[in-house]
C-alpha cells in the first residue's frame, strides 16, 4: 500500500505522519522505519521506530530514492512500514512527472509486503490523477 498525506506547507502533514507512525509502531508485527531529511523530529518518534536522516546519503533523484528504499528492505526481512516525510525534498522533481516512480513504488510495496506512507507538499490543484487513489488525507 502506498499512502499519501497531501497538503500545502505548514498544514500539519508532518504531525499527522508522526502520529500515524507512532500508532503503527505500537501494533506492528514487523519493523517500522521513518525517513526524514534532517534530525528535527527524531525525538518525536517511538524508540521502536528506526529513524533515518536521508540527507546523510545524498538522495537527489527518484531513482536514488527507489534504490535507497530497496536497500532498506533488503537488509530488514521483517520490514512492515516505511514513512517518508517531505517526499519532494528527496526526489526534486515535479509531482506530475513521477508517475513511473509511483508505479515502481506500488509494485515494490506489493512484492515485498511493505507499506509506504509519505507526506507530499502541494496544493490540491497540482495533485496528479495517478495519485488520487493513494491519498489518505488532504490537509
Amino acid at each position: 500500500m502506498i499512502g499519501v498525506i497531501f497538503g500545502e506547507k505548514g498544514t500539519g502533514k508532518t504531525k499527522r505522519l508522526l502520529q500515524h507512525a507512532n500508532r503503527t509502531a505500537a501494533d506492528a508485527k514487523g519493523s517500522v522505519v521513518f525517513i526524514d531529511d534532517d534530525n528535527s523530529y527524531m525525538f518525536d518518534l517511538s524508540s521502536a521506530i528506526r529513524f533515518i536522516n536521508a540527507a546523510e546519503y545524498g538522495i537527489e533523484t527518484p531513482k536514488m530514492l527507489y534504490g535507497f528504499l530497496c536497500g532498506i528492505c533488503a537488509q530488514d526481512f521483517d520490514l512492515e512500514y516505511i514513512y517518508i516525510d517531505g517526499f519532494l525534498n528527496f526526489v526534486r522533481h515535479d509531482l506530475a512527472s513521477l508517475e513511473g516512480l509511483f508505479a515502481d513504488l506500488t509494485a515494490f510495496s506489493e512484492k515485498h509486503g511493505v507499506n509506504i506512507v509519505m507526506s507530499v507538499s502541494g496544493n490540491a490543484d497540482m495533485l496528479p490523477p495517478f495519485m488520487r487513489e493513494m491519498v489518505l488525507q488532504i490537509t
